[in-house]
């Protein structure tokens, strides 16, 4: 009776045994795509990181430029009205057609 329990148990040990050795391949190779996975996700986030930072900086950039247009934009506005006022008629036409006001006097330098 002795013999024929530990002959079960043999064949119980024996089966575990070869079902783990049928297992610990499979097991081994999920493995080392998991791994291989996690350095692929751990690569790649660090080029997205580096990519985020550059399209931060551009970013940055980009906003200066708008804020200088925009002021460009304001001074070419004020400009506009300025050449729309009385004033800079007055002006060009004082200096580029040498035209003068009625009620002013000129006085020219003695030659």
């Amino acid at each position: 009776m002795k013999n024929e329990r530990n002959a079960g148990r043999t064949r119980r040990v024996r089966r575990r045994k070869s079902r783990l050795g049928r297992h610990k391949k499979s097991v081994l190779m999920i493995s080392a795509v998991l791994v291989m996975l996690c350095g692929v996700l751990t690569v790649n986030s660090f080029t997205l990181m580096a990519k985020n930072r550059n399209y931060a900086e551009q970013e940055e950039e980009l906003q200066k430029q708008i804020e200088e247009q925009q002021k460009r934009a304001e001074e070419i506005e004020e400009y506009k009205e300025y050449v729309n006022s009385d004033e800079y008629v007055k002006e060009t036409a004082e200096e580029k057609l040498n035209l003068v006001d009625p009620n002013e006097i000129i006085f020219k330098p003695a030659e």
